[in-house]
């Protein structure tokens, strides 16, 4: 029996997750919510708003972002997740490293969201294992630092679906079950507006996998590019046109969205018009 947020992921309308960055460099909102206290309102309010999941997370993985200590980056997530803990139902901590996890998923966090798929630290997936939670695994080529470094594929398809068999393999392999995957393709992260455009018009090619797919498109980049508009705050068309496009083919389940109001009246009424 799956667990019962991926049970809850394949209802008819698929989860809104909201972006809290506790930090001072992502790159859509960055310092926004930095301060603790401002980051909890924020939370708050996105849940006022139609969010199912909170994403909170204290390092930025904007193309050639710096990284941060551990240490920084607990102090950053921790205060923040014991603030909406008893508000949020699902929260997930965006992170790659494994003392991170740990803190938030003691500190109230229920979700593991690592863009490293569990191979930044190799201490990871004794977390994921041992706390038996729901765990996002996301395809990056490369790391912040070089994944928009000219990425190529033969075939970015298939270069991801791989990828995941080899990721969800190791998973099982080392204790995490397989009712627990949620997939990430990763648009924004060592691809090019074509590779991110054929990724979204092939979401389906994941989906047939059978795990819950993540759809991650807001503000990115490659609506930027294709748009011409360079402030990540002014592609909210072009974030909602995305998920709009895979709503209806049926092709996401969670949507990880900055404009979680907007995108919550998308939802609704797309769903009321095709149910007419």
């Amino acid at each position: 029996m799956k667990n019962d947020f991926i049970q809850k992921c394949f209802s008819d309308s698929p989860l809104i997750m909201g972006i809290v960055n506790v930090t001072p460099d992502s790159f859509s909102d960055g310092g926004d919510f930095y301060n603790a206290d401002h980051a909890i309102c924020h939370g708050k309010e996105l849940l006022a708003q139609g969010a199912d999941i909170l994403d909170i997370g204290g390092e930025s993985t904007r193309p050639n972002a710096d990284t941060v200590s551990v240490e920084e980056e607990i102090e950053r997530v921790v205060p923040v997740i014991e603030g909406l803990r008893a508000h949020a139902p699902y929260i997930s901590i965006d992170t790659r490293n494994a003392q991170t996890m740990q803190a938030a998923l003691g500190a109230g966090a229920n979700i593991i969201n690592d863009v490293s798929a569990l191979e930044h630290d190799p201490n990871s997936i004794d977390v994921a294992a041992r706390y038996d939670v729901p765990l996002c695994l996301m395809h990056m080529k490369g790391t912040p630092q070089t994944m928009q470094d000219a990425p190529q594929y033969d075939d970015v398809i298939d270069a991801i679906l791989d990828y995941f068999d080899r990721r969800i393999a190791f998973c099982a392999k080392n204790g995490v079950v397989e009712n627990r995957i949620i997939l990430d393709p990763g648009i924004g992260f060592g691809k090019t507006v074509e590779h991110n455009v054929r990724i979204i018009r092939n979401l389906d090619r994941f989906t047939a996998l059978g795990f819950p797919v993540l759809l991650g498109t807001s503000r990115k980049s490659f609506i930027g590019k294709i748009a011409a508009q360079d402030v990540p705050k002014n592609r909210l068309g072009g974030s909602l046109a995305s998920v709009l496009y895979a709503i209806e083919k049926n092709t996401a389940h969670i949507l990880r969205v900055h404009d979680v109001f907007e995108t919550h009246q998308a939802v609704q009424i797309h769903k009321t018009i095709k149910s007419a």
